[in-house]
């Protein structure tokens, strides 16, 4: 273990930890069909309206996919659905609960694609559905253009059951076992802190965030792309930035080189061209917070293609990375990050999406879909295992659903691992040990409470 807290999976580590080397020769998957599926979902409300990328939630749809394989075994998977995140056009054009519709409709139209589609691994399933449940997405929304976001939102749950199928099928019993060969490097890195990106939603008092940050958070993700034109959106924008750094500029955190806080910032895909971006960065320059700025995510709408290689901060590209083609462009147009949302986008695409960037020496981090506190694992096992994120020397990750869910406490509760310490956030970040590696957190063992909606 080196000094910005984390190790290479070498043979002494895959020894304390009980992980398979990523040079061990690897057993011939099986072929595995599956002739059984279903689907259910339960509405979880929020504590508030939640405002992003120019709209507000007030609830979102778990989702779970049930698979059967023609041996008799099977696999469960979870996810969360966002459609304001996943297609934001389709979000305003129907009733929250329409949109959430529509998409379960969507993973119900996908099942039966998963029975006429034999696989090896999960990644091989996907690429084979997607074309398919593209097709349907269009059909179903009655959108010509639908975005990807919205399809792999919706293949979530199924790409999550057929990995744990997969594992079973193939006597796979950790997550490092599970991920395959081609993978495994990109993977290979052992953070033993994850920092957590505290999100600040348009609405939250700056009270709340100077508790928060008093309580050891010391990464602050704040949402831009406040509703309106482009120019009332800048403008909200900035006198945002200006609260939040007068609030926060001369708190202090033992977390970085210089104790001060760092700042990321997030459109998701809010603004149309680079001459906005350069004046809002142009403000934090002039309010003294452009030196507090980690990164800025996915800042411009998805086909802007403007290079943003001499802004002067790191631009990390996230809805508009679909898959490996969309992550090799961004990063020609000078995109200095790659976003991973295995809980959005799915595991599959996001093994891939991760080895480009390690290919490239490229950093990722993981950001959040507010999802529950099984997926927040789910999407830990990928935050723990990429390289330490520049600046800050470990892991980083979002998680905001404590934040945001009204019975957060009653969705911890049903994770088989409740109480373990890697779960609980402190100063600011995930601290993880042996436990978590062998445990795998806790992914492997699907909580009764999803489980019991398919008897």
């Amino acid at each position: 273990m080196d000094r910005r807290g984390f190790v290479k999976n070498t043979g002494l580590l895959a020894m304390l930890y009980h992980l398979p080397q990523s040079g061990c020769k690897e057993q011939r998957m099986k072929m595995i069909k599956v002739t059984g599926t279903d689907a259910q979902f339960e509405r979880e409300p929020l504590k508030g309206r939640f405002g992003f990328k120019g709209g507000y939630l007030t609830e979102l749809w778990q989702t779970v996919a049930r698979l059967q394989s023609d041996s008799g075994a099977t696999g469960t998977g979870i996810a969360t659905q966002s459609v304001l995140y996943a297609d934001a056009e389709l979000f305003a054009d129907n009733t929250e609960a329409g949109g959430n519709a529509l998409m379960f409709v969507l993973v119900n139209e996908a099942l039966k694609f998963v029975r006429d589609t034999p696989f090896r691994d999960p990644v091989e399933l996907l690429d084979r559905l997607r074309p398919l449940v593209d097709a349907a997405g269009r059909r179903i929304t009655g959108k010509t253009y639908l975005n990807p976001n919205f399809v792999y939102n919706a293949l979530v749950s199924i790409d999550n059951a057929a990995w744990l199928l997969y594992a079973k099928e193939n006597g796979l019993s950790n997550f490092d076992e599970m991920v395959p060969s081609p993978y495994r490097d990109a993977l290979s890195f052992r953070n033993n802190r994850i920092a957590i990106m505290y999100q600040v939603s348009y609405d939250m008092p700056v009270t709340d965030l100077v508790h928060a940050v008093k309580e050891g958070y010391f990464v602050i993700k704040v949402k831009t792309g406040f509703p309106g034109t482009q120019e009332e959106m800048l403008a909200k924008d900035m006198a945002r930035l200006t609260e939040i750094h007068q609030a926060l500029k001369d708190l202090r955190t033992p977390h970085t080189p210089d104790g001060k806080l760092v700042y990321t910032m997030d459109a998701n895909g809010r603004y149309e061209n680079k001459s906005l971006l350069l004046r809002y960065l142009d403000h934090a320059r002039n309010i003294g917070a452009f030196d507090r700025i980690l990164l800025y995510e996915e800042p411009f709408v998805e086909m802007n293609n403007e290079t943003v290689g001499d802004l002067g901060v790191r631009i990390a590209a996230d809805e508009s990375v679909h898959d490996v083609a969309d992550a090799r462009r961004r990063l020609e147009q000078g995109y200095g990050a790659l976003v991973l949302k295995g809980i959005a986008k799915t595991l599959s695409q996001s093994l891939k999406i991760a080895r480009e960037a390690h290919l490239r020496n490229v950093p990722c981090l993981c950001a959040d879909l507010t999802v529950n506190p099984v997926l927040v694992d789910w999407h830990k096992n990928l935050a723990a295992r990429i390289a330490p994120f520049p600046g800050i020397g470990m892991g980083l990750m979002e998680t905001n659903g404590d934040m945001n869910y009204a019975h957060w406490a009653e969705m911890s509760r049903y994770h088989r691992m409740a109480g373990a310490p890697w779960m609980e956030r402190k100063n600011g970040v995930f601290t993880l040990d042996a436990d978590f590696y062998r445990q795998s957190g806790g992914i492997f063992d699907v909580p009764p409470h999803y489980e019991r909606m398919f008897i």
